[in-house]
């Protein structure tokens, strides 16, 4: 299966400048880029298509750039419904700091398509007014400007000159990166054909006809099959950074990835062959009780993400928590495991009735005390059966919580203060 065939059938084209030149241009080694607004001081597993993206083309014998938006960053990219808050120039530096160290983890540095990292800041940020009104804005006509989807659609809420010139500047970064790098593929979400686009149209100009040809292809955005946002967890970014988001959580998020979606999320980001992809699904229709495919997802974008030694601790977590003791692990690693069960404060010296109904494990305390005679109480691990039973602050876990289990898999937190 060619490059570009394995593409489509793992759902990561959409739209193509041009499919035909693109087959062709793919035959010999490219330059290839991709950018990243540092609006924040991670990136998030919605950004990991595109980030995989780059290294799917790299294993394919290309040149992939990874850039980071440190001027772009103050602007950002025009939102469907409003202006983005702006950050400082400080903010955006600091950010893209971040975020180029988590790109580094995913591409090689080494060999002779050595992967490249850039900051827009370095070029854009030495530009005045008067070279961008002159030496680019001359050569974008407005009615040209307002057909782009991301334009179009903000013109009944209204769109601020500083958003409306966003796709100015991106053209301006690709022309950078063909004249530097010979780079002639630009990749991004569907969200982006404007701006590709847009970026081909100046190269065009600037360059020539003659010039070698560019080209801009899409991938879709990653959806749910139920129609809520990906990338959360009750609420939560999963974020790539292990300081913002554990490799417990990372894992638990795709082990927890629906039926309906967890083939098409392997294909879109897993580095499994397309024989592996559909094995697993054969394993998914015929036992999806066993979960092999999340199982298979979670490892691998686990690893790549934290490392072997996150995937372990991942691992090692949740197969306590699920089939082991859970004092086996380290306070730390209890922490992590329990990081969003509820959580309630209570004096030492608290009885375990009080304490279950304090912690909404109980509506009442005659519930609370049935609860503990039928054996369904855990406290740190061990049942407990005593009415009586008292909570305290010496013997909790650090000298600071403990942990109250009803059932099997219901984990409620008591902090001492």
């Amino acid at each position: 299966m060619e490059f570009l065939e394995e593409l489509k059938w793992r759902g990561l084209v959409k739209d193509v400048t041009d499919e035909e030149g693109l087959k062709a241009a793919l035959k010999e080694p490219v330059t290839i880029y991709c950018g990243f607004d540092p609006t924040a001081d991670s990136l998030h597993v919605g950004h990991l298509q595109q980030i995989i993206l780059l290294r799917r083309y790299q294993k394919a014998g290309h040149r992939p750039i990874a850039l980071c938006g440190g001027f772009t960053g103050m602007i950002g990219d025009p939102r469907p419904t409003t202006e983005r808050k702006l950050l400082t120039h400080e903010e955006v530096l600091h950010n893209a700091d971040c975020i180029k160290d988590q790109l580094a983890k995913f591409l090689s540095f080494e060999g002779d398509n050595a992967a490249i990292m850039e900051n827009n800041n370095n070029w854009l940020g030495e530009m005045n007014l008067l070279d961008f009104l002159r030496d680019y804005g001359k050569l974008f006509n407005v009615s040209y400007m307002l057909q782009k989807d991301t334009i179009k659609k903000r013109l009944d809420s209204g769109i601020s000159y500083t958003e409306f010139s966003y796709t100015i500047l991106q053209a301006i970064d690709w022309l950078f990166l063909y004249r530097k790098y010979n780079c002639r593929i630009q990749i991004g979400g569907s969200d982006q054909w404007g701006n590709l686009t847009t970026g081909m149209e100046l190269i065009r100009k600037v360059m020539g006809e003659d010039s070698p040809r560019a080209f801009g292809i899409t991938s879709p955005l990653i959806t749910k099959s139920d129609g809520s946002k990906f990338g959360k967890s009750e609420g939560k970014n999963i974020w790539l950074d292990p300081a913002r988001t554990s490799s417990y959580e990372f894992y638990q998020f795709w082990l927890n990835t629906p039926d309906a979606d967890v083939i098409d999320y392997l294909k879109r980001l897993s580095f499994r062959s397309p024989e592996e992809i559909n094995a697993l699904e054969a394993s998914l229709k015929e036992h999806p009780e066993y979960r092999e495919a999340q199982k298979a997802l979670a490892e691998e974008l686990t690893e790549i993400v934290h490392g072997k030694e996150g995937l372990e601790k991942a691992l090692r977590i949740t197969e306590t928590f699920f089939h082991g003791n859970i004092m086996d692990l380290s306070p730390a690693d209890l922490r992590i495991g329990l990081a969003d069960a509820p959580k309630t404060d209570a004096d030492s010296g608290i009885t375990l009735i009080d304490a279950l109904v304090s912690a909404g494990i109980s509506k009442s305390k005659s519930d609370a005390r049935k609860l503990i005679q039928q054996g369904s109480v855990s406290v740190n691990g061990a049942k407990i059966t005593a009415i009586d039973a008292v909570l305290n602050k010496e013997d909790a876990i650090d000298r600071d919580f403990t942990i109250l289990r009803k059932g099997k898999k219901n984990y409620f937190i008591i902090r001492f203060h």
